[in-house]
């Protein structure tokens, strides 16, 4: 009998820890839960503020200009969208649509220069020995942390003296000659990371230094290359200054300075066809952004290749 109640005894311990151990683990399971939806919470709350300026300008496009400054909130009240169909015609003899295909003349050829001459440079300063190698690759150095307004004047003087004014060559002849030294020491870095042994085996192919960057090391540099295009596109979309020294005629303004234009028309001028062409405008950029966002993420934080 004893040993029988001896093992009741143990049975009983066995089943009261056996429940304890569960209780604590839906404690624990709760806990998480709650630390879970607080932290979402928190992340909500703070995207929510910094979204907001944007969720207002989508909502104060589809508002008339007088109940822009009436209604603070961004549902408005009577949705039209006489902001975008004025908007688009703007004052000007061109729509607005002519602003944006001068916009992707400028933004195509920088982009897909930058890529190539970058990729190039970034090569030659990773995996080539020549004279004054180093001091090169600190003058990119320097260039880079050089502020762009100090380089303003001989650049214009350069451009006026070739007859380039008040065309879109010095929006993107500088870029596709490796300019943007940010590119460089990006991709440079890249390349440092990724190891030469399959560019060793090319070569022992008989590819050459061209074939080897072209078919090993270009589909290897995929995410940073995706990178720098993005930055580019968004760069030049955002870029008000440069086209504004370069471009004097109006035929050739894209939309950076499109929107400027429809401000300085008139004293009174009507709001809610600026917000409503501000809409467009950040639609390209925002809509390759989150198209290569996978990439770009990868591109920005991956020092190499996967294993």
């Amino acid at each position: 009998m004893s040993d029988i109640s001896h093992a009741s005894d143990v049975f009983t311990a066995g089943a009261d820890a056996l429940a304890e151990a569960r209780r604590h683990q839906r404690i624990q399971q709760r806990r998480a839960r709650i630390s879970a939806i607080l932290r979402y919470a928190v992340l909500l709350g703070v995207g929510l503020v910094m979204l907001y300026p944007l969720i207002w300008l989508v909502g104060a496009s589809f508002k008339t200009n007088a109940e822009i400054f009436a209604n603070p909130g961004f549902i408005p009240r009577e949705p039209t969208t006489e902001g975008y169909v004025q908007g688009w015609e703007t004052s000007t003899p061109y729509t607005f649509g002519r602003f944006f295909w001068n916009s992707f003349l400028i933004i195509l050829p920088k982009t897909i220069g930058t890529a190539i001459s970058c990729t190039m440079v970034a090569y030659g300063f990773a995996r080539f020995d020549f004279p004054l190698k180093k001091l090169l690759f600190t003058s990119v150095i320097a260039i880079l942390l050089l502020p762009n307004v100090v380089t303003r004047i001989p650049q214009y003087i350069l451009f006026r003296e070739l007859g380039w004014l008040d065309s879109f060559l010095p929006l993107w002849v500088p870029s596709a000659m490796a300019g943007d030294a940010f590119f460089v020491f990006m991709l440079v870095q890249f390349l440092r990371a990724i190891p030469d042994d399959m560019e060793q085996a090319a070569r022992v192919d008989g590819c050459n230094s061209w074939q080897t960057l072209l078919f090993v090391v270009v589909p290897m540099l995929a995410p940073a290359l995706i990178s720098v295009c993005l930055f580019q596109f968004m760069w030049t979309m955002n870029d008000f200054l440069g086209p504004l020294i370069y471009i004097s005629s109006v035929d050739k303004y894209p939309v950076s300075l499109a929107l400027k234009l429809s401000i300085d028309t008139t004293e009174a001028f009507e709001w809610n066809r600026i917000l409503a062409m501000s809409v467009l405008t950040i639609t390209p950029a925002l809509a390759v952004f989150f198209m290569a966002q996978k990439y770009f993420i990868e591109g920005i934080s991956a020092g190499g290749i996967k294993g």
